[in-house]
């Protein structure tokens, strides 16, 4: 089985994985003042999500940031988000911590042995090295699930919505994916997708500062993707791109921030495979190219 084979097996096997999930206890609101959540890459997307559910009550703070300001995490209690549990930094920062807990599915990780307790990630996958997608998937709704109480949609409505809409969607070479309060960090995850599965070059704003800062680096041709309802601003925002030959992207989203979540990384999950299969590729990118997966290994491990 090639990578991006794996990959997409990864991503059927989530709606299984929705039916099965269990939440986890939900923080007091006491603990929730006194908790930071930190992870890279996939994870910090994740972490992020825990700070915009919780209402901005827990802060998600990239881990070197903590490592290098250490008074940060010297009273509080700081969940890592890793699925390898192998990132240095992490590691670094669970040993300096108040309190730590790994969220990872690799209880014998040197995270989770640094760490005071840890939180299992058990979804199955193809065990094959590939993109992440039902791990992210996981990760995401633990963080969410201590910080809110959710329900999660057990049935393959958003799944189908979803691959139908990617379908039907065409991207260029340059993507920008924009995204709000809830929905940034799945716009980040999505550009990670397109980096990882297809080199692209992908960028992930903020709705509001798109309009001030990055769309004066975009060209005709250039694909918008926007992660929020249509309403008014965003309507008037995508005719006007249109006037300028962009290509825009604006999926009708589900109307609970939970299944919009959902929603969006299926999305983005399989806007990627679909344009990976357009150009008959069997690996990822991130794979293939073994000088960089060297130079980012050498950093994080």
């Amino acid at each position: 089985m090639n990578t991006i084979e794996a990959y997409e097996k990864d991503i059927e096997l989530q709606l299984d994985f929705l039916k099965s999930f269990r939440k986890q206890k939900i923080l007091s609101y006491n603990q929730l003042k006194n908790t930071i959540f930190s992870g890279s890459g996939d994870s910090l997307a994740s972490a992020m999500l825990a700070e915009s559910f919780s209402g901005d009550v827990v802060k998600a703070i990239d881990p070197l940031d903590l490592y290098k300001n250490k008074q940060l995490v010297k009273s509080k209690h700081v969940y890592f988000v890793s699925i390898s549990g192998n990132t240095i930094t992490n590691i670094k920062v669970a040993k300096i911590a108040k309190r730590s807990t790994a969220i990872t599915s690799k209880p014998e990780s040197r995270l989770a042995k640094a760490s005071d307790e840890t939180i299992l990630l058990t979804a199955p996958n193809s065990k094959i090295f590939t993109a992440g997608s039902i791990s992210f998937l996981e990760s995401a709704l633990t963080c969410i699930s201590l910080v809110k109480k959710i329900t999660i949609p057990k049935n393959s409505k958003l799944f189908l919505k979803a691959k139908a809409d990617a379908k039907k969607s065409k991207v260029s070479k340059r993507i920008f994916v924009l995204g709000n309060l809830f929905t940034f960090p799945l716009a980040m995850y999505c550009a990670a997708k397109f980096y990882e599965i297809l080199g692209h070059d992908a960028h992930y704003c903020k709705i509001e500062q798109f309009s001030h800062m990055e769309l004066f680096s975009v060209h005709k041709g250039d694909t918008i993707i926007i992660f929020e309802e249509k309403n008014s601003h965003n309507k008037q925002l995508g005719k006007n791109l249109r006037k300028i030959g962009i290509n825009v992207i604006h999926p009708s989203m589900p109307s609970t921030k939970i299944s919009q979540m959902i929603y969006c990384v299926f999305f983005s999950q399989l806007l990627a495979l679909f344009e990976a299969k357009k150009k008959r590729k069997k690996d990822c990118h991130f794979v293939t190219a073994k000088k960089i997966r060297n130079v980012s290994n050498q950093m994080i491990y």
